[in-house]
């Protein structure tokens, strides 16, 4: 027995939370995050875990770490000098794209340029048909010119993507064993081995990510191996992947498109966890941080998930949860345009110099800089004394542009929380648009270092009428790497109709996939519990272009039931769309599998009942809702089950600030989570 511990790099901060193996309990810690010098502030963590919790590395007997470095990477365009070998005449992939425009109502709008630019695109002669047959055979000697062509233009690597290899590999394995020939060591990425979709686009684009990012995230995790041995931490660190589950360091370091998106990912976890604990059937998650807010759909306790989530510029195609990004966080930078007009972000503070009101250096005045100037932070140190916030300097930072607006200072300032607040509610539009909800009838869980600061402004504008805080918020997305399950996702591309005939195929299909991941989760990860399945298929109805994941009984598919089958999908496509056709013939296109070993979950614990009134620290002045109040301010440590307590008032803990907006109303539950009652909700 000892310590489960899982790490998520932010941009403000590092976030902890240890698990006690022996009696359930959570601890918490917060660290600055480290842009120079990615992976010191793991080592960092450990060290303070060690001095506050008497926690020693080798007491660690598990470790889940979630990463930027991928997304990083293709955001900063500092990956891998790529080469593309396609199919003769179908170079122009990643020009072409899909022929989208970044935003259809800009007609100055442009497609981002490709990671691999056309003039390092090499045609090669050789043709695969769509049924997987060799239709002309591959020209050894053009792949050879197009290799050799590739190291002389200074590539580094070489993306292989052709024609239908979802179907048949054989013509981008022969390739790779051509270039282990004649240009030894050089990186060759398959896009058949990285994720084996129909579609030529799709497929080329998440290789090319997939390959563009591998040097600096297998560099990054081989550090991150390396300096945990030297720290004394045993175990084998896993990493949070994309799909909401975690996989060990070892394969993320080839199989890095799989953990591009494991920090966003973390979060809806463990927001999902707490859902599930607190009865929660309905709830949208909001992580915010220091650059980003990051939205997430949750039903029955599950995550949504889906493919085609955004990386930099670029979409890419491999199984996600469904995180909604918007570019406003507790560090993104207030500004005055050349027209007198306010701004909050795109640009961010991070962690370093990070919010002037952190005294680290930050001349531009943050989201967060707003709040400690009217008064609604800086009553404790945050980021578990990490900080110590400074309103004078805030004060001094959002004076200019007060002056240019011809306002107080406390009215602009408020003028920035709620601009930010303007702009999360943009993208919470695009959230409820994408999956037919209404916000009204979700209760928000709050969480992220600026979550529970921001979330009840952003709710009372949706019409959303409860915040739920958990008693971490601060770490959620830690927690979430501890809570997840180790997981791997499968596919196979049949292409066939749902009629008779098919059952062998179906049935094979699955028999393939299952076999893949019994072997991925038992032999490559080396887990030794229960597992779990989760089969699901890409369906369409025939003539339509794109089709819609429905998952399905095993038992359907064992006995060939194609009726239950078509049914499933007939009551998929009604739920998303309003209405199906049961007469119309229905295709299969890919087949899907789900693997998971659950990992052990920590408990939430019930506390304390309330003998009496909520112990108020002090009170305070602050400005809010366009007025200086008198408001009181709560330690979240000193609340019991059952305090209760109206707005305006402040509860602050070690690793974040709740903010309760007047007329609304907070209450603990026996778990310890702050629900928030929202009143004045608009329309």
């Amino acid at each position: 027995m000892g310590y489960r511990i899982g790490v998520d790099i932010g941009g403000s901060f590092t976030d902890f939370a240890v698990l006690d193996e022996r009696d359930g309990s959570l601890r918490a810690l917060k660290v600055f995050s480290r842009q120079d010098q990615p992976g010191a502030e793991v080592l960092e963590g450990m060290h303070q875990l060690q001095q506050r919790y008497a926690i020693a590395p080798g007491e660690v007997s598990y470790f889940t770490h979630g990463t930027t470095v991928g997304v990083n990477t293709v955001i900063q365009r500092k990956g891998l000098k790529l080469a593309l070998v396609a199919t003769e005449g179908f170079i122009d992939v990643l020009e072409l794209a899909r022929l989208k425009i970044p935003n259809m109502y800009d007609l100055f709008s442009r497609r981002p340029t490709p990671l691999i630019p056309r003039a390092r695109a090499y045609g090669v002669h050789g043709r695969i048909d769509a049924d997987g047959r060799e239709t002309t055979p591959l020209d050894h000697e053009c792949v050879a010119a197009a290799l050799h062509a590739a190291v002389a233009a200074g590539c580094e690597g070489v993306v292989v993507a052709l024609l239908h290899s979802y179907r048949n590999t054989a013509h981008e394995q022969a390739i790779k064993a051509i270039a282990a020939e004649l240009v030894p060591g050089l990186p060759i990425f398959l896009s058949s081995e990285v994720w084996p979709i129909i579609r030529e686009y799709e497929r080329t684009i998440t290789a090319v990510v997939s390959g563009y990012v591998q040097p600096r995230v297998a560099h990054y995790l081989n550090s991150l191996q390396q300096a945990l041995r030297d720290v004394g931490v045993t175990p084998e660190p896993r990493i949070t992947k994309s799909n909401g589950g975690v996989m060990s360091a070892e394969q993320g370091k080839s199989d890095c498109i799989q953990m591009i998106l494991s920090g966003t990912a973390s979060g809806v976890i463990g927001a999902a966890f707490v859902a599930r604990a607190a009865g929660v059937a309905r709830a949208m998650s909001i992580d915010i941080g220091g650059t980003s807010a990051d939205l997430a759909l949750i039903l029955d306790g599950q995550p949504q998930y889906g493919v085609g989530e955004t990386i930099g510029e670029f979409q890419i195609y491999i199984p996600s949860v469904s995180v909604s990004s918007i570019g406003e966080g507790g560090g993104s930078i207030a500004w005055v345009d050349d027209l007198g007009v306010l701004k909050v972000g795109p640009k961010s503070a991070g962690s370093n110099p990070g919010p002037v009101c952190y005294g680290r250096g930050g001349t531009r005045p943050t989201v967060t800089d707003s709040f400690a100037v009217c008064g609604l932070i800086g009553g404790a140190g945050l980021g578990y004394d990490a900080v110590k916030v400074d309103r004078d300097a805030a004060r001094a930072a959002i004076a200019p542009l007060a002056g240019r607006l011809g306002a107080g200072v406390e009215a602009t300032a408020e003028a920035i929380k709620d601009l930010c607040v303007s702009g999360m509610y943009g993208g919470v539009s695009g959230l409820v648009s994408r999956f037919g909800i209404d916000p009204r009838e979700f209760t928000l869980i709050a969480f992220g270092g600026a979550g529970p600061m921001l979330a009840p402004f952003l709710a009372r504008e949706l019409g959303i009428g409860e915040v739920l805080v958990p008693p971490t918020p601060g770490v959620l997305s830690a927690l979430g790497g501890l809570v997840a399950d180790i997981k791997n996702d499968f596919i196979r591309t049949i292409y066939a109709g749902l009629t008779d005939g098919v059952q062998d195929r179906l049935r094979e299909g699955y028999a393939d996939l299952e076999a893949r991941a019994r072997h991925w989760l038992f032999v490559d990860q080396g887990y030794n519990g229960t597992s779990t399945l989760s089969h699901s298929a890409d369906m369409r109805y025939a003539g339509q272009s794109f089709e819609v994941e429905t998952p399905l009984d095993p038992q359907a598919v064992a006995t060939g039931d194609l009726a239950a089958l078509a049914e499933a999908f007939h009551r998929r496509h009604e739920q998303l769309f309003g209405h199906c056709d049961r007469h119309a013939a229905v295709q299969v296109i890919n087949l899907r599998l789900v693997i998971g070993g659950p990992t052990p979950q920590p408990v939430m614990a019930e506390i304390a009942p309330a003998a009496g009134p909520p112990p108020i620290v002090r009170t305070g002045t602050a400005w809010i809702d366009g007025a200086a109040r008198e408001i009181p301010f709560y330690r979240r440590a000193d609340l019991l089950a059952g305090h209760r307590f109206s707005g305006p008032a402040v509860v602050a803990q070690d690793d974040c600030t709740t903010v309760v907006p007047p007329g609304c109303t907070a209450e603990l539950d026996r778990l310890g989570n702050l629900r928030i009652a929202i009143a004045g909700a608009a329309p």
